[in-house]
């Protein structure tokens, strides 16, 4: 028999050609078992009900007429009549009894699943619809899935239950929408050996940022029991992101962990299914380890890779794992196509910006990086979505496929529940809508009618501002920027904001401040999780309170310095990965000790100074035996980032350096910290050129460094006598001024001639267009901008550099 005319086809006999028969689930899970499982990919055996059965079903049920008769003169956007119609269907297929040559081949073939796997095998019983999962036809559970199904009776049960999700209110709205015809589109369903992971943990994952399109990162995201609560958004899974390009070629290339919110989970019961509690032990403890995550990210690397193969062009991945319980072995059970950001035009960036930025009264993880405003409308229950306008904020606890009938006609959506893969998060992301999920408080925070602002633009946390903010949409055409000698880098502060940046042409990060990393997610002083059991021992209110903060923040760890080490790393790492192998120059903390002192446990290890910003700060903090060893915190995390996750590209900086004698003492400690030079030749380390000494004494500061950023601010302060914090002064002269640019043509002249790097990093080039252009005449090797000023600065630049070719 030819696999057009078969009921049920083993997945070992599909492969990616087989769409048409078998829908793009179970297409998949043949090309991968064919092709990956020889590669040590973990992918459960099963089988496919075929288009054609579906087709022989509904035929011999006489049930295409009784459908096109319900569905006529279907209104989609009636709500209460698209409930009514395909409920009748849906009633319609659970009705009709499956024809007995269909019902034997499915025995069949399950039978045969029970002599590899055992008697009453537990499978997961699929919809895979031969339109489903395919480029621009796709849409997050269209079509449903049953788990823990055991014996033929309940498998011929959990087959007609997926011929008629073939029916759900969201599935005959989204093929219209579409334009497919609701029977063009037919069902096949996928029978596949479950992994035990309702004793373990399972999820989903990615071979891109599916945020901002950076294709050198994998997204995995994680949970106790079954995978389901990922999609519910029901909780706030583990998240990992793995820096694609080192896979294999650094011992630990894990860029970011963050732990989840889970009180919930999904094991088997009897029959299907069942909730329960996350136990305590498991709620403090990431849901996968390091290695399996590792291997994890290799397998999807390897998908990835294969399915590029078959397209003929990169091809993102949609990917879900489970790890079983009893033999702890990972498996992949699903993977589809990346729809939403494999299809964006890339050569467009499109940036939002607020015209101004209000007090925030909301956050949790956005969605997206757009901005949107709208009236706000509460439901918490599916049965009163007709309530919905278009236009409205939809606001709810959280979202299922159900949904979408108004997702569709939202501005926006927020959350009390979820993550980045839940529901909610996929369907704005294939919708274009910006959300924010995760809120934990949405539902309880607003009030019906409220207009409010809500904000995707910075990065990976979204923010709900009151009221109707006023914002910019600024488009720019990335094919049309010409290349340029002057090397253009990126100053970035957070992190999170980092990825969204990669589409831009910039040659690396010229300034990566650890100020940012440590006041938003770490906010302690590093001298309190140095003393922490010291500070744990002292009995008095304020110190008490000070170990409770603590406690609240760096739950995961015990060792608390750990925690400084890894989380100033991860923000490393996310820096460094945006641009490479382009260098990433990071500045070591720059803090103020009134700054340092508004951290937690700050009071107690900051003195207090008159004039802070030329007080204890930068090299003079890091061999002063009261920092010291905090500053040994920041070498260990950036000998992490470069040795354990491989990103050599990083360039660390020191920071207001008065006397080469405080370099050399800086250098030396950096050394006992691991980062020498001389057992790394790859490592380079660079000062900021930011205090009139430096410029002095150029050559002397050149002979222990291997380069210079200038730090224009604190340059023009210190030439002109100013106090950049003082309205009364700031009037009177910037970085433009003569004497401030006489000091850096003589800087550029001195490094240029020494062959060591020289850029600049201070905000006057971002301001002053002028600037810049004189910098380019001076022959600078980079300039480092801001991200919004990118694009503007390199078409100038250019133009000054064509002014400058000699004339033939």
């Amino acid at each position: 028999m030819s696999k057009e005319n078969a009921f049920i086809l083993w997945f070992k006999d599909l492969t990616i050609k087989d769409v048409p028969l078998v829908g793009g689930k179970n297409a998949a899970l043949g090309e991968m078992i064919s092709n990956l499982v020889p590669m040590g990919i973990n992918i459960p055996d099963g089988f496919a009900v075929t288009s054609h059965a579906y087709n022989h079903f509904i035929k011999e049920s006489g049930l295409k007429e009784k459908i096109e008769k319900i569905l006529n003169n279907l209104d989609t956007g009636n709500v209460k009549q698209l409930a009514e119609k395909g409920q009748a269907i849906r009633n319609l297929i659970l009705k009709g009894e499956i024809p007995d040559d269909l019902s034997a081949e499915i025995t069949k073939a399950y039978t045969e699943l029970e002599n590899q796997y055992g008697k009453g095998v537990d499978t997961a019983v699929r919809s895979s619809a031969t339109a489903e999962d395919l480029p621009g036809a796709s849409f997050a559970g269209q079509q449903e899935t049953y788990l823990n199904v055991s014996g033929t009776k309940d498998i011929l049960l959990a087959v007609r239950k997926c011929f008629a999700s073939l029916f759900t209110n969201r599935a005959i709205s989204y093929r219209k929408d579409k334009g497919f015809s609701d029977f063009d589109v037919s069902l096949s369903v996928g029978i596949q050996k479950m992994a035990r992971s309702d004793l373990s943990s399972s999820g989903v994952a990615f071979s891109i940022d599916t945020e901002t399109g950076f294709e050198k990162a994998i997204i995995i995201d994680s949970i106790y029991g079954l995978g389901e609560l990922i999609v519910q958004g029901q909780v706030i899974p583990d998240e990992f992101i793995v820096f694609k390009p080192l896979l294999g070629k650094s011992p630990k290339p894990i860029i970011s962990k963050k732990l989840g919110k889970q009180k919930i989970k999904l094991v088997y019961s009897n029959r299907g299914i069942k909730e329960v509690r996350v136990s305590k032990s498991e709620e403090g403890k990431y849901s996968l380890t390091e290695e399996e995550v590792l291997k994890l990210a290799d397998w999807i690397k390897k998908i990835e890779e294969h399915f590029s193969k078959v397209h003929g062009h990169l091809q993102a991945m949609d990917i879900e794992w489970a790890k079983d319980g009893k033999t702890n072995e990972l498996f992949i059970i699903q993977a589809r196509p990346e729809t939403v950001i494999s299809t964006r035009d890339a050569n467009i960036y499109r940036e939002y910006k607020l015209d101004e930025k209000p007090d925030q009264i909301l956050s949790g993880i956005a969605v997206g990086s757009k901005i949107a405003t709208g009236k706000v409308r509460i439901i918490k229950d599916a049965k009163n979505i007709g309530e919905f306008k278009k236009g409205e904020i939809l606001v709810t606890e959280i979202t299922d496929p159900d949904w979408e009938p108004i997702m569709k006609i939202a501005s926006a959506i927020v959350t009390d529940k979820g993550g980045r893969t839940s529901h909610a998060a996929i369907v704005s992301r294939e919708l274009g809508i910006p959300a924010i999920v995760g809120s934990e408080k949405a539902t309880r925070t607003f009030q019906n009618g409220q207009m409010i602002t809500v904000d995707c633009s910075s990065g990976t946390n979204g923010f709900v501002y009151d009221g109707e903010v006023k914002f910019e949409v600024i488009e720019r055409h990335l094919d049309k920027i010409p290349e340029t000698r002057t090397h253009v880098m990126l100053n970035i502060g957070a992190p999170d904001e980092a990825f969204k940046n990669h589409i831009l042409p910039a040659k690396g990060v010229g300034l990566g401040r650890l100020e940012f990393i440590i006041a938003s997610y770490i906010q302690i002083h590093p001298n309190a999780l140095i003393n922490y059991k010291k500070l744990k021992s002292i009995n008095k209110p304020k110190e008490r309170l000070l170990i409770k903060k603590i406690d609240l923040l760096t739950s995961e760890y015990e060792d608390k310095s750990q925690f400084y080490v890894d989380k100033v790393a991860e923000g490393i790492a996310k820096l460094s990965a945006t641009f490479w192998p382009h260098p990433a120059i990071i500045r070591f903390s720059d803090f103020k000790t009134n700054e340092y002192k508004k951290l937690l446990g700050g009071y107690l290890y900051e003195p207090d100074e008159e004039n802070p910003m030329i007080g204890w700060r930068g090299a003079s903090r890091y061999y002063h035996k009261d920092f010291k060893e905090a500053f040994g915190l920041e070498c260990k995390a950036l000998k992490k980032v470069r040795d354990e996750m491989g990103l050599k590209n990083v360039i660390p900086m020191i920071p207001f350096c008065r006397t080469v004698d405080e370099g050399k003492k800086v250098l030396e400690i950096m050394k006992s910290f691991g980062l020498d030079r001389e057992k790394d030749d790859s490592l380079k380390i660079y000062m900021m050129c930011e205090i009139p000494s430096n410029i002095i004494l150029a050559r002397n500061f050149l002979e222990i460094f291997d380069g210079y950023s200038i730090g224009s601010n604190d340059l023009a302060q210190l030439t002109l006598g100013l106090d950049r914090d003082s309205s009364v002064v700031a009037g009177i002269s910037n970085e433009k001024d003569e004497a401030v640019k006489e000091m850096l043509r003589s800087v550029i002249k001195v490094a240029r001639e020494m062959k060591k790097y020289i850029g600049i990093c201070g905000q006057a080039p971002s301001d002053f267009p002028e600037f810049a252009e004189f910098l380019v005449g001076e022959k600078i090797e980079s300039i480092s901008l801001n991200p919004d000023t990118v694009i503007k600065t390199l078409m100038s630049i250019s133009e000054k550099e064509k002014s400058q070719i000699p004339q033939q």
